[in-house]
């Protein structure tokens, strides 16, 4: 995995976790079903900055508790599943009911070990979301973004949504074109292929349960052309 590599994946998950660093209104207690993608975005922004706010230096001394966080403030609008689902592409349909499900459940895990703690970095002035260009009849969109870097530039973040029965749900990132979803189905698709799908589903619960996760390990520049799961 090289330099460049690894500081996407570590900017995607950041900019996941940036829906906390958009400072939005009051939203009482509206229905987040009901919500568009925009507002959608806003509503995790203002609650997760305030939660971040509020507790920073205890999420500091603790990252674990950085997982409390997502989950009370981001998970509920990330379609972890549908994400997993395109990350195993062609994978998803030869794997059991089981095994997706731990797959899931051990990929979200593996994520928050790797770059939960990239949260705490975050402050409102470092992400700015452009005006919303969709259509509000569609079923999928895109909010775009700009994220300041350390130097003062801006990198463009685009987050993909789509409209579950359960309101909008972000399922992918893509920083300066290059998706999060698509990365990982290249490293996971060539690890796959060499060990079988139970193998690296124990090997990320193993790495999970013991705080030592780690990227696959397959040479990405080989891993062979995956179809999008429909």
């Amino acid at each position: 995995m090289n330099r460049t590599m690894i500081s996407v994946r570590r900017a995607a998950l950041v900019c996941v976790a940036a829906l906390a660093a958009c400072a939005g209104g009051a939203w009482a207690a509206d229905d987040a079903s009901q919500l568009g993608p925009q507002e959608l975005v806003t509503k995790v922004a203002q609650d997760t900055l305030k939660d971040l706010d509020a507790h920073r230096a205890e999420y500091q001394k603790d990252p674990k508790k950085v997982r409390e966080l997502v989950d009370k403030n981001m998970l509920p609008y990330f379609d972890t599943q549908y994400s997993a689902q395109l990350v195993l592409a062609k994978n998803w349909r030869a794997a059991t009911p089981e095994q997706r499900k731990r797959f899931v459940e051990a990929f979200y895990q593996s994520l928050l070990q790797n770059y939960g703690d990239a949260l705490l970095e975050f402050t409102p002035d470092r992400l700015k979301i452009l005006p919303f260009q969709g259509n509000p009849a569609d079923t999928v969109a895109t909010v775009r973004s700009e994220v300041r870097r350390d130097n003062g530039s801006r990198v463009p973040v685009n987050y993909s949504l789509r409209k579950t029965d359960n309101g909008w749900k972000a399922y992918d990132v893509q920083i300066e074109g290059v998706s999060y979803v698509k990365s990982f189905r290249t490293d996971f698709g060539s690890e796959i292929q060499q060990k079988g799908i139970e193998p690296v589903i124990k090997r990320l619960e193993d790495q999970v349960a013991s705080g030592t996760v780690q990227k696959p390990t397959a040479p990405a520049q080989n891993a062979p052309a995956q179809n999008k799961t429909s």
